[in-house]
């Protein structure tokens, strides 16, 4: 399982570029003209956050997904920032991970402007709508990601909050 900061949907394209996965993502996204039916069709695993009842099952489609052998990224913020800061990460999908017996590989991701400085043109945070993010992410010129994947955190014996803590920290001190 990858757990990774987020910044935009173009993570998502980012990612895949290196590795072929599966991502987990709110049930809204469905409903988004184009990526929803991109992102339906790239069988993401989507989320009810709307109901409670629907953790327990997510957990276990997750595990059964990696028991599989599926490679499945979550964005445990729960939403976009701007890339300057992390926020706190949640953890009841990482309960997944402890079922399936599986590593967490925490991925940190930055866009950064050619003077190393964060490029926060290409965040889809706050009040900026899809389509804004869209035409934001074309005007860049050499836009730059990097994907630092980083040590992997075995799941055995540790429970979801403290492999979340550690996939947190990881990403926060990459990112420092």
């Amino acid at each position: 399982m990858f757990v990774a900061n987020h910044i935009s949907w173009s993570d998502i394209h980012a990612l895949n570029s290196k590795i072929a996965l599966r991502f987990i993502a709110k049930a809204e996204i469905r409903s988004w003209p184009i990526f929803g039916y991109l992102v339906a069709k790239a069988n993401t695993l989507f989320i009810d956050r709307s109901k409670k009842q629907e953790a327990a099952k997510i957990v276990n489609i997750t595990a059964a997904s990696l028991i599989a052998g599926d490679n499945l990224c979550f964005f445990p913020e729960g939403t976009t920032t701007d890339g300057k800061q992390v926020l706190p990460f949640k953890s009841s999908v990482l309960q997944a991970a402890i079922s399936a017996n599986s590593v967490i590989w925490p991925v940190a991701i930055r866009y950064v402007n050619k003077d190393g400085s964060i490029n926060t043109n290409m965040a889809y945070a706050g009040e900026t709508v899809l389509i804004e993010s869209m035409l934001e992410v074309i005007k860049q010129k050499n836009a730059l990601v990097e994907l630092h994947f980083l040590s992997p955190i075995k799941t055995s014996g540790k429970d979801r909050h403290d492999l979340t803590q550690a996939a947190y920290d990881a990403i926060v001190a990459k990112l420092a």
